[in-house]
């Protein structure tokens, strides 16, 4: 996915007569530094608009005069989404799943809002779907049941074509984790090419393998939203279509980037801890760590290779749900090097074209084990352990929390050493 840079401050405002004027707050001579804007249709009053303002700066007292100015000015509210912390302050993260719905709509785009070069941008019929969709992960709250989709004629046949593609390079091209998986999605989720998976079915088949599930998101998340998600075993999921136009190409995450990319390998046990494990090193991070975690997510996650015998194969969801990335990445036209999260997290890649460079893994478990020595590299004055039992994040700064979890582990071992006696 592509990654957002967290800046200093991200606000809402809704001003009733649609009508703000940065300038008259934000310049250099106060040491603010405008760096994004943007405007939509208020959801709740259509006589009102909704800003969100990104700012750059070294000084709070200055941010704080900028945003009391607006709360005067603005017949509206003011709302400041995040700011970045000082050095020795731990930023916010989400502690119980359900606290994901703090940050679930913190979206840069919404709905029709598309980019100018995207396929469907022109289409008003397009644009309308695309709102229909964002307005269902906008309502969504943890806990509830994925709302269906009738998906109409023209996206199953944009689904049928990529399907179609996609199954005939699997058996060569893709890892044997994902090739094992997808047949029990034609099995038990309705993956075929005449049908496009509805996100609740497959959300609940993921969490009986692995645990993993699935949420429906309205836009582009930021990369320490997005990444703190996969701590708690909870991906974000588009439930839109690409454009029929380009059936072979989208711009963004897509229902085919998701179900037939992520999914199958969020259905693997060990491939579900490693993304995890991305997650779990995220929550506290500085910021430069949260860029540095999204780009080793990036070159696994979504473009990543691994050994296989004496073969290299695709894992990544990038990959596995684009026809012509695929054939290439197994080519001798890309670079390829060996998975290092110190150095894989400084690697600049491109998000419009095909990857010029690759990282291969000796395995997934290998892997894991890389991006927890990194993890350990983060400066954050405590550990996280993802209690499954009670969905939510243990922080282990003291000794009591270390009692509990030493005396969970010491449960476990006590299990593995009773089976190994029946065994012999």
């Amino acid at each position: 996915r592509k990654s957002v840079s967290n800046h200093c401050l991200v606000g809402h405002l809704a001003p009733s007569n649609g009508m703000l004027n940065p300038d008259s707050h934000f310049s250099s001579e106060k040491g603010i530094n405008l760096k994004h804007i943007e405007s939509r249709p208020s959801r709740m009053n259509s006589q009102e608009f909704e800003f969100f303002i990104s700012v750059d700066t070294s000084c709070s007292k200055a941010l704080d005069e900028v945003i009391a100015g607006l709360r005067t000015e603005i017949s509206g509210h003011v709302h400041e989404l995040s700011r970045n912390k000082q050095k020795d302050t731990v930023p916010w993260f989400p502690n119980h799943i359900q606290d994901l719905d703090r940050f679930a709509n913190q979206i840069l785009s919404y709905g029709s809002e598309l980019d100018a070069d995207h396929p469907g941008f022109t289409d008003p019929v397009y644009r309308a779907r695309r709102k229909e969709f964002a307005d269902i992960a906008y309502s969504y709250r943890h806990g509830q049941v994925i709302p269906k989709v009738e998906y109409t004629a023209e996206e199953k046949a944009t689904w049928s074509t990529v399907f179609r593609e996609l199954k005939t390079l699997y058996p060569t091209h893709a890892c044997r984790e994902h090739n094992r998986v997808f047949p029990l999605l034609e099995k038990y989720c309705g993956y075929r090419q005449d049908n496009i998976p509805q996100l609740e079915d497959v959300s609940c088949y993921l969490q009986s393998c692995t645990g993993f599930r699935l949420r429906p998101v309205a836009g582009l998340l930021s990369s320490r939203d997005f990444l703190a998600g996969l701590a708690f075993r909870v991906f974000h999921s588009t439930q839109y279509i690409r454009h029929s136009s380009k059936p072979m190409y989208t711009p963004e995450p897509d229902i085919c980037h998701e179900l037939l990319g992520h999914v199958p390998l969020f259905a693997d046990p060990t491939f579900a801890q490693f993304s995890q494990e991305i997650g779990l090193a995220s929550l506290g991070a500085p910021d430069e760590y949260i860029e540095r975690l999204a780009t080793v997510y990036w070159f696994t996650v979504e473009f990543g290779l691994c050994k296989q015998g004496s073969e290299v194969k695709a894992y990544g969801a990038g990959l596995l749900s684009s026809f012509g990335e695929l054939q290439y990445c197994l080519t001798d036209k890309p670079k390829i090097q060996p998975f290092d999260p110190l150095k894989t997290s400084l690697q600049k890649y491109p998000v419009t074209e095909f990857q010029p460079i690759y990282f291969v893994a000796e395995s997934f478990d290998d892997a894991k084990e890389r991006v927890r020595k990194f993890a350990d590299t983060i400066p954050r004055p405590f550990s996280v352990r993802y209690n499954a039992y009670t969905q939510s994040i243990e922080v282990l700064n003291n000794t009591q929390q270390l009692r509990n979890l030493a005396d969970s582990i010491s449960g476990e071992i006590g299990i593995l050493c009773n089976a190994l006696r029946k065994m012999e």
